[in-house]
């Protein structure tokens, strides 16, 4: 050790500080647990996340990360190793930020009761930067009130806003609806109703149709009702809350006297209670060519289920037209080891390498996945 002293004070202090700062490996005997198809492997691309949940990336390839606590992260990986090299805290005090999109060099956070915008955020996100206010008009309810946001492909910003209830008549409009509005914050409408809580949405690559997850009421039993797989090609459906969950599941007070063929049949149903949240398009080319354009939802995993389900990755295969669901697999589980769970999945991200990254808000990490042959 005394040789090595002398090295560190001859070494540039420029080359010292300029070396990032990587929270310490965790041991991977959880990650063994995980059960993938032959030729994918998981690794940590950050750990130490706190509350890890909604994932966007920017121009630059920084990943950045929403929370349920009150933070926002970023997570720079500048030698494209498959790691992030450190993880920046961008903003603090903030309400919940779940949601997270990039446009134009800005990232958007979504927190319960609005939508604020960083401007030049590559540049800004270690000087702790304030936000510019795009829209404050949100309810300001905590329960369903994580709010999941995209740009969509008519270049309007998506914000859904959850039911403030298991099950209930909304006493405002705004109340189980998907919303869009300009980026600017103006011009908010609605672009979808009777949606009970959706908290990941995307669309198509091949016709653009909005694709979400929907989770079903409680205190039905545990096989009742299915979570939900919606597709909305155009704006003014109504999916069915809180008169029908899954498309024929009645709800016992409010369905009376409504037919179940009146709202949106989901496209495919799922499991039940398995809170399926942030799906993603596989848009990569580092996957095999049969994961192209198809659905891949993280599940979160069931709290109130007798005998626990979820806490895995399924895959919804989708027919050559793109807009029928012909299967519902498992592509990733073994976050859930008996009846006790060690991580929870919540949102996806195609990075540019196609590569996919997961979010975790119980193990407080972002998993990266990728397909080696």
């Amino acid at each position: 050790m005394r040789h090595l002293f002398p090295l560190l004070l001859l070494a540039p202090l420029g080359l010292i500080s300029s070396v990032p700062t990587r929270p310490a490996a965790a041991p991977d005997a959880n990650l063994s647990n995980i059960k993938l198809p032959a030729g994918f492997t998981i690794s940590y691309f950050a750990q130490g996340v706190t509350s890890a949940r909604e994932l966007a990336v920017g121009p630059d390839g920084t990943v950045y990360v929403g929370t349920k606590d009150d933070k926002v992260y970023a997570l720079p990986d500048r030698n494209k190793d498959g790691r992030a090299d450190e993880v920046v805290t961008v903003a603090t005090g903030l309400n919940a930020p779940n949601g997270v999109a990039v446009r134009n060099g800005a990232l958007y956070v979504a927190e319960i009761n609005r939508v604020v915008r960083y401007d030049n955020i590559a540049a800004t996100l270690r000087k702790k930067p304030k936000p510019v206010v795009v829209y404050n008009q949100l309810p300001n309810k905590d329960w369903h009130g994580y709010r999941y946001i995209a740009f969509g492909p008519d270049g309007k910003l998506y914000v859904p806003v959850g039911a403030p209830c298991n099950s209930c008549l909304p006493e405002e409009p705004i109340y189980g609806t998907i919303n869009r509005m300009n980026a600017n914050g103006t011009g908010l409408e609605v672009f979808a109703q009777g949606v009970r809580n959706t908290v990941g949405f995307d669309w198509s690559p091949q016709d653009k149709a909005l694709w979400f997850t929907d989770n079903g009421r409680d205190m039905l039993g545990d096989n009742l009702p299915p979570d939900e797989l919606n597709r909305a090609p155009s704006p003014g459906l109504h999916f069915g809350f809180p008169y029908f969950f899954a498309g024929d599941v009645p709800d016992p007070e409010f369905s009376k006297g409504r037919s179940a063929d009146t709202y949106t049949k989901p496209a495919r149903k799922l499991g039940p209670h398995v809170a399926a949240l942030g799906m993603k398009f596989y848009t990569g080319k580092q996957f095999p060519a049969a994961y192209r354009n198809q659905i891949f939802i993280p599940e979160h995993g069931s709290w109130n289920r007798s005998s626990k389900l979820g806490y895995r990755i399924m895959l919804v295969r989708l027919d050559a037209s793109g807009k029928q669901a012909r299967s519902y697999e498992t592509f990733a589980e073994g976050w859930l080891q008996g009846q006790k769970p060690w991580g929870r999945p919540v949102c996806l991200l195609v990075l540019p390498d196609g590569s996919l990254l997961v979010s975790d808000d119980q193990n407080n990490v972002v998993y990266r996945i990728s397909y080696k042959g």
